[in-house]
């Protein structure tokens, strides 16, 4: 393993908790989880998100902000293997789609300080896929709160990421096209994932198609 802090990140329904758990499993990791089931607002937000949009936002920034504070400033990240299942700036990326403007500006000073002081991940790998599909895996876990989300919020949230990765010039990105793949099905597939971690990347975009 060339990473010593790995972070997996993709849309909603794009199964990056699923390959976190399988890779922290695999290499004897420690792993973050977000705990989105914890979020009193969650459910709320996705009935009624003009309403709930800011205390959802808010709760998410402090509760991953102490998650990553108390895990990771407790190990040594030069030595000991992380994989989380998001990297702290996805707040922004949700924040940027969800909120009006005047909740934005206000949402991104806290944001601004409370991120400088986590560590960044030494990579990201970006799980792509079609909005046909991720729907798919959103009905298959079936969670009833996920049940009005749709292919346009979807799309957005999706549009956000890539452009938000697409500004990163620092840390090595890998956008994984997961189209064809079934990682938890096909072993041949998890294994062509894991590899990726194996290799040198340089800092930005690395698009990787099987």
């Amino acid at each position: 393993m060339k990473y010593n802090y790995v972070t997996i990140e993709g849309c909603i329904g794009a199964g990056k908790t699923t390959l976190a758990e399988k890779l922290a499993n695999d290499l004897n990791a420690e792993i973050v989880l977000e705990r989105f089931v914890d979020n009193p607002f969650l459910a709320k937000f996705y009935v009624d998100p003009v309403h709930y949009a800011f205390p959802l936002e808010m709760t998410f920034l402090t509760d991953r902000y102490q998650q990553l504070k108390t895990l990771l400033t407790q190990r040594d990240l030069f030595t000991d293997l992380v994989i989380s299942d998001y990297f702290i700036d996805k707040c922004d990326i949700f924040a940027r789609n969800n909120l009006q403007s005047d909740e934005y500006n206000l949402y991104l000073k806290v944001y601004e300080i409370i991120s400088a002081y986590l560590p960044k991940p030494d990579i990201i790998m970006y799980l792509h896929n079609n909005i046909e599909q991720l729907l798919i895996n959103i009905a298959s876990r079936g969670r009833e709160y996920e049940k009005n989300i749709t292919a346009d919020y979807l799309q957005d949230i999706q549009s956000r990421y890539i452009n938000y990765l697409r500004q990163i010039n620092n840390i090595p990105i890998l956008i994984v096209d997961t189209h064809d793949m079934d990682f938890v099905k096909k072993p041949e597939d998890y294994q062509k994932l894991k590899k990726l971690l194996d290799n040198d990347y340089p800092n930005g975009i690395n698009t990787i198609i099987f």
